[in-house]
C-alpha cells in the first residue's frame, strides 16, 4: 500500500504490544479526562484519525451519545478490527471504520471535532493530511492536537505553518485548533 499520509503500518506484534501498553496508560489516565478538554458534544460527529487500539472509542461513544457518530481512520487493519469487536462489545451502532493512510472518504465540512492524538510525529505527509482534515471539518469545527513526541511548539508549527489551521486554545493535554 502506498504510504502518502501516514507511516509504514507497524508488525502485528508491535501494534500488539503498543495496544497492551495503551491499556496500561488509559487505567492511570483515562482518556474521558483527556476528552473533557475538547469539548464534545450529544449527537456530534467525531474523527479519531490514527485511532489505533480504538481507546477513545468508549469514552467518545458516551460523550456523542446514539445520535452522535464515530469514524475511526487507521492504515493498521488489526487496528480496525480491535475497534470494530470495542463497537460489537458495547453493542455501538455509531461507529465506522475507515481503512486509509490519508483520505477519509467523508464529505466536506461533515465533521465537529477531529482528534489527531499520538499520530502527528508519525505523518510522512502531514500537510497533504492536514488538508483533509480541514477539507472535512465544520466552518467551526475542531482539530484537537495531542503528541507526546513532539515539543509544543513543533506541534503549533506544524498544525499552523500551512495556514489551514489556528490555534484556539491550549488545554491541559491538548492543543485545539480552528480553520483559519
Amino acid at each position: 500500500m502506498h504510504q502518502k499520509g501516514m507511516s509504514k503500518a507497524t508488525s502485528n506484534l508491535s501494534f500488539r504490544l503498543m495496544a497492551l501498553s495503551f491499556k496500561l496508560r488509559d487505567w492511570v489516565l483515562p482518556r474521558r479526562r483527556i476528552l473533557r478538554e475538547v469539548g464534545i458534544r450529544r449527537g456530534d460527529r467525531v474523527l479519531d484519525y490514527g485511532c489505533g487500539p480504538g481507546s477513545y472509542i468508549g469514552p467518545l461513544a458516551e460523550l456523542v451519545g446514539e445520535e452522535g457518530r464515530i469514524y475511526a481512520l487507521d492504515l493498521h487493519p488489526l487496528a480496525l478490527q480491535m475497534v470494530q469487536r470495542i463497537a460489537l462489545r458495547k453493542g455501538l451502532k455509531n461507529v465506522e471504520t475507515i481503512p486509509s493512510d490519508c483520505k477519509t472518504g467523508l464529505p466536506g465540512e461533515s465533521i465537529d471535532v477531529v482528534l489527531l492524538y499520538d499520530v502527528l510525529h508519525e505523518l510522512s505527509s502531514k500537510d497533504d493530511v492536514l488538508r483533509e482534515l480541514h477539507r472535512v471539518l465544520k466552518p467551526q469545527g475542531v482539530l484537537s492536537v495531542m503528541d507526546h513526541h513532539m515539543k509544543e511548539g513543533e506541534v503549533v508549527s506544524a498544525v499552523t505553518g500551512g495556514g489551514l489551521f489556528r490555534l484556539l486554545k491550549k488545554g491541559k493535554r491538548t492543543l485545539s485548533f480552528c480553520k483559519a
